[in-house]
């Protein structure tokens, strides 16, 4: 039997799916996470799978793994020590930035840290101006400087960045070559190879981001894949920011491409659900320890943002890779309530993390969490969660929010708890509303598929605040992401600028660099052995108006690029317009700016279903507080023992070793044969 095996670390909690291939059934392991050796929770969750699936090393065929080291070193600020390389004249564009801010209106914000020191920014005298010709040629003298100046300070690594490479490469792959003979130890990054794309700041940036986070990066999976390597499994794959998983060497060549790497796995995983169920319109909604996201799926298609602006995520450095569209919100489990000097209740956006954890976890956390208040209101179990495996201290979240929430306030504990539930349900609605609503959907004409530890705890409060009309519960919800990572295929993206108007343009001139593109995605494909007949390479380009500062992706047609194809893609265009914006204008020239192409290599694939068994029939009673009707009894039902076909009315609370489904009075919930739990109001 070959198995597959996915290994996501939350904030919280490290959750490992195994899947068998030939018979489908799914596995979950969850072990705590541990923050300061990321690593050892890892393997240890994975040697709890092992043991309690009965799966030997050796029959394992796929190890898949999403790891939030990358965003971690960027967010707090421990990579590695950078140099970055200029043109003559411009060592300063990472700090000069563009005039975006977090916030527009804030005149008192500090700019971001800038990821490398002046004293670390180099110049060379070369010019290639925007047609892509040599202006003024490199001189060479100089790189013996550089090479001097990298050694005498110690980097570790050098991001390049010369103007206009992304038209002629020639100047930074010269210089490149005498860096890479010269520093041997030391990581060169070349924005030709990383991002041959136009805008200067955005290409110097990403180049940058990836010489910060390389070294830390490539250490982290050295380490794990030698630890893997030691149990005798197989290579490690990593996943992508855009939704598919890679081999470690691809990934330590371009290393941005790891940052939103655990996020991308759930909406994998929730789009091959919605093709199960026959539901191609559906929003993603994925609540864990730290933080919860949501992401749209329309037509059966997930939504990609083009690019991952991480000043959104408080770290100032646009990073320009192809990436899910995610909102994220600091809002979790783990996450703090606390009462500002106004006397007003947030939640958010620190987290209680693994350690300490909750309160209620007994590891000596000591302040009001999310996951506290869903204690005391009796939404998760007062005794025990992952199957009795983590042992609930009650009355450690009961004072927690006593002391911290309820008396400054002068609630009580229970309508604490329920102020700090109304609160994060608040948070995350508007996660749902920017996906949906400012996309230009309709959050009606969809259904939500709920997953993470909490996602089912909240799902239904959200759904009826948005008036979706459906709440879908996958199998392994708590798991899903790490289900996702077995379900996705191998993927790595790439872009060049063609910069012209659609209307004057040669198709020849497209076809030529498409077919490059598709020459050297053809070459990695080969590479990690994926046969001819499960290569899939999709198009796509970036479209504007003239004037506009940026564009709309649209994917491009198989077959010849004719005139005709050209005026094709133009219409699509003003179509994607009018959906976003509202509004189009088809007198208005188009322009073409990037052309991307995406190499996937299609795995076998894999069904999420999990019919219901014959496991035993578990029903019990406990108090739970909801809205509008206070406390009282509630039938708590063990997911194993319902069968299909089933229907529960709310009140109700159906729980599982991985997670928790809270269904609120004037919903019913019902199993359908493929062992998905769904909820719709009566």
């Amino acid at each position: 039997m070959a198995w597959r095996i996915g290994v996501d670390v939350g904030g919280t909690f490290t959750d490992v799916v195994l899947v068998n291939e030939e018979t489908g059934h799914i596995g979950v392991a969850k072990a705590l996470t541990t923050p300061r050796d990321v690593t050892r929770g890892v393997i240890d969750g994975i040697r709890q799978g092992l043991t309690r699936y009965r799966v030997a090393p050796s029959e394992v065929a796929l190890l898949a793994h999403a790891t939030t080291i990358a965003a971690n070193a960027l967010i707090e600020k421990k990579g590695a020590k950078a140099g970055f390389v200029a043109t003559r004249g411009f060592r300063d564009v990472l700090e000069l930035r563009r005039s975006s801010r977090a916030d527009l209106y804030d005149l008192f914000q500090d700019a971001p840290a800038v990821l490398v020191p002046r004293r670390w920014r180099f110049e060379i005298t070369g010019r290639i101006d925007a047609q892509g010709q040599v202006v003024t040629p490199l001189d060479e003298r100089e790189i013996d400087g550089v090479i001097a100046a990298v050694r005498d300070t110690g980097l570790q690594t050098v991001a390049v960045s010369l103007l206009f490479s992304f038209l002629n490469d020639s100047h930074e792959r010269l210089l490149g070559d005498r860096l890479r003979r010269a520093l041997p130890g030391v990581g060169v990054y070349l924005s030709s190879e990383v991002l041959p794309e136009i805008r200067e700041f955005e290409r110097a940036s990403t180049t940058a981001v990836c010489a910060y986070i390389g070294p830390l990066l490539a250490g982290y999976l050295d380490r794990l894949q030698c630890e893997i390597t030691g149990l005798g499994l197989p290579q490690l794959y990593v996943m992508g920011s855009s939704g598919g998983v890679f081999d470690v060497t691809e990934g330590l060549r371009m290393p941005a491409m790891a940052i939103e790497s655990g996020p991308a796995a759930g909406v994998i995983a929730a789009a091959l659900a919605g093709r199960e169920l026959g539901l191609p319109n559906l929003i993603s909604f994925d609540m864990g320890g730290t933080t919860a996201k949501a992401s749209l799926i329309a037509d059966g298609e997930v939504g990609g943002s083009g690019h991952l602006k991480r000043w959104l995520h408080g770290t100032g450095h646009p990073v320009r890779v192809p990436v899910i569209d995610l909102a994220e919100v600091s809002a979790g489990g783990g996450s703090i309530a606390w009462v500002d000097p106004g006397g007003a209740l947030k939640v958010g956006p620190r987290s209680a993390g693994a350690d300490p954890g909750p309160a209620a976890y007994g590891r000596g956390g000591s302040e009001p969490t999310v996951s506290d208040a869903d204690v005391v209101l009796g939404y998760l179990d007062r005794e025990a969660l992952l199957g009795g495996a983590l042992a609930i201290n009650f009355g450690a979240a009961q004072t927690a929010i006593r002391e911290q929430v309820a008396d400054p306030l002068g609630f009580g504990v229970t309508e604490a708890a329920a102020a700090i539930v109304e609160i994060v349900n608040s948070n995350m609605a508007e996660a749902l509303r920017i996906v949906s609503v400012e996309r230009g959907h309709d959050p009606r004409e969809f259904a939500l598929i709920a997953f993470g530890g909490a996602g089912p705890v909240h799902a239904a409060a959200l759904a009826a605040e948005l008036q979706i009309p459906e709440v879908i519960v996958p199998p392994a919800a708590g798991a899903f992401s790490a289900l996702g990572l077995v379900a996705s295929d191998l993927k790595r993206d790439y872009s060049r600028t063609l910069y012209a108007d659609l209307g004057a343009l040669d198709p020849a001139q497209v076809a030529k660099a498409l077919a490059e593109m598709e020459a050297t995605a053809s070459e990695w494909l080969a590479s990690v052995v994926i046969p001819p007949g499960r290569r899939v390479l999709p198009r796509a380009a970036d479209l504007r108006y003239r004037r506009q500062a940026y564009e709309l992706t649209v994917p491009v047609a198989q077959g010849a690029i004719t005139h005709e194809s050209l005026d094709r893609l133009a219409a699509a265009f003003h179509d994607k317009h009018r959906q976003t914006y509202g509004h189009v204008n088809p007198e208005e020239p188009v322009q073409l700016v990037n052309l991307r192409l995406s190499a996937i290599g299609r795995l076998p694939g894999l069904t999420l279903a999990q019919p219901p068994g014959a496991a035993p029939v578990r029903r019990r009673t406990r108090e739970v507080w909801f809205p509008k009707i206070g406390s009282g009894p509630c039938p708590r039902h063990w997911r194993d023992g319902l069968a299909a076909g089933e229907t529960l009315a709310g009140p109700a609370i159906i729980e599982a070793m991985d997670s928790t489904i809270v269904v609120p009075p004037g919903w019913i919930a019902s199993v359908d044969g493929k062992g998905y739990i769904r909820l719709r109001r009566r």
